[in-house]
């Protein structure tokens, strides 16, 4: 018995010992903060991107606009993953609301701002990081100023999670016209579908009205594409969440514009599942990582639409030099005023990608909605016939559905009127005026 006891206490003292040599030496793997090249304690990161992939992200300087649901995982990946310097931007504090999706807040952080919140949590996980944090509203015209180099760095990427459209617009614009790396983050609300995130150029993302609405915008000042966004082509449907109409009471009150805590931010509530801002943080980061590192990827795009604008303006064309024919005028060299691009805005701004007949989104094509005037097509220059076409005429139909409006319409005596009921009617002069105030701006 005693010699039992004696073996069995040399066993869980040697046990214990074990233990304790294992969390000494855990301990003392923890890289000194005056080491120069502290971060190398990243191991699995090194092995993934090699030591020169490394190298650049110990020394990038990255800035996060938005520090709410998405920006807070982004900028946590960011500093786990080594990056050493980040920018942080936001006006906003944290809310009992915010904690279904924040990535480090508690209820002890209520109240204070998002960006100190970030930086008290993150410091005690990555001490090394240097953080500038900036409790301010971004917008167009402090765009400069937040944008500035740091310590003479430029910027090496911009995270925009920005969940309101004029300061997202601001900050893309003015990416793109300094020529800035940046990655924008669109609407996480009311998604539901992990399977569903893709990244992508903004050009391709849809099925998401904060994308739709920063597309218009951006389009209006002359950018179409060249900028990559997360974004859901999730759909909504019967029985998933819907944005949530403003009470009746507050309507009561006054101008509903004086109930958001600044001018033109939302003043209704968008019901969040705190993992989807998560997902949209991580792939935005994901992706700054594998840029900053030169990691290949090639990712899996949901829509390459060029070689389908391409098809519809030729179909559009060969319409064109039909409708020539039949009132008399050689169609051969007949110029048509459509470009791809818009081709691109009016079936994806305009028409949402959808058939105005039967809102199927395949086999879509752009066709006259009325039969045009005997004389459209304009020979008034020598040696050039040109179709009086104007984008206002266009509506977007499937092939079968062009077929028959062809026959009927354009080539026949009917009108929109006699073939189609007042539902489509109104969708298509509906659709019209939103066009005329896109073209507007455009």
């Amino acid at each position: 018995m005693v010699s039992g006891a004696v073996v069995g206490t040399a066993v869980l003292g040697l046990q214990a010992a074990k233990k304790r040599y294992k969390v000494y030496d855990l301990k003392e793997s923890i890289p000194n903060l005056n080491e120069k090249h502290r971060a190398t304690k990243l191991a699995r990161n090194r092995v993934f991107l090699t030591d020169e992939g490394l190298s650049k992200l110990r020394k990038a300087f990255v800035i996060v606009v938005g520090c709410g649901g998405v920006g807070s995982h982004a900028t946590a990946a960011l500093a786990r993953s080594g990056v050493d310097k980040l920018r942080l931007i936001d006006f906003d504090q944290v809310t009992l609301s915010s904690l279904n999706r924040h990535s480090v807040a508690t209820l002890a952080d209520v109240g204070t701002p998002k960006v100190q919140c970030l930086r008290k949590r993150l410091e005690q996980i990555t001490p090394w990081t240097h953080f500038d944090c900036r409790n301010e509203l971004f917008s167009e015209a402090s765009a400069e100023m937040h944008l500035t180099p740091w310590e003479g760095q430029k910027p090496d990427f911009v995270i925009d999670a920005i969940d309101n459209i004029d300061s997202k617009v601001a900050l893309l614009l003015y990416c793109y016209k300094h020529s800035i790396p940046v990655i924008s983050s669109m609407g996480a609300g009311c998604k539901s579908d992990p399977t569903r995130v893709f990244i992508g150029d903004i050009s391709a993302s849809a099925e998401d009205p904060l994308s739709r609405a920063t597309r218009r915008k951006l389009r209006a000042l002359g950018v179409k594409d060249g900028i990559p966004v997360a974004f859901s082509t999730e759909k909504t449907g019967p029985g998933k969440a819907q944005l949530l109409p403003l009470a009746e009471d507050e309507f009561v009150k006054g101008s509903v514009s004086e109930l958001g805590i600044l001018p033109d931010f939302r003043v209704r509530i968008l019901p969040v599942l705190g993992t989807m801002p998560a997902m949209f943080g991580l792939c935005v980061a994901n992706h700054v990582i594998l840029e900053i590192t030169g990691y290949p990827h090639d990712y899996m795009m949901s829509k390459a639409r060029d070689k389908m604008y391409d098809g519809m303006l030729a179909n559009l064309q060969g319409l064109e030099e039909r409708l020539a024919r039949a009132v008399g005028q050689d169609p051969i060299g007949l110029k048509i005023p459509v470009t791809q691009d818009d081709v691109g805005y009016l079936t994806e701004e305009v028409f949402r990608g959808r058939s105005v007949i039967s809102g199927l989104p395949t086999r879509l094509v752009l066709s006259r909605w009325r039969k045009p005037a005997i004389d459209f097509v304009d020979t008034s220059i020598k040696n050039q016939k040109a179709s009086r076409l104007d984008l206002r005429d266009l509506v977007l139909m499937t092939k079968d559905e062009a077929r028959i409006h062809e026959k009927d319409v354009l080539m026949g005596d009917k009108t929109p009127e006699d073939l189609y009921d007042l539902k489509i009617l109104k969708l298509v002069e509906q659709r019209k005026e939103e066009e005329a105030q896109f073209r507007e701006a455009r």
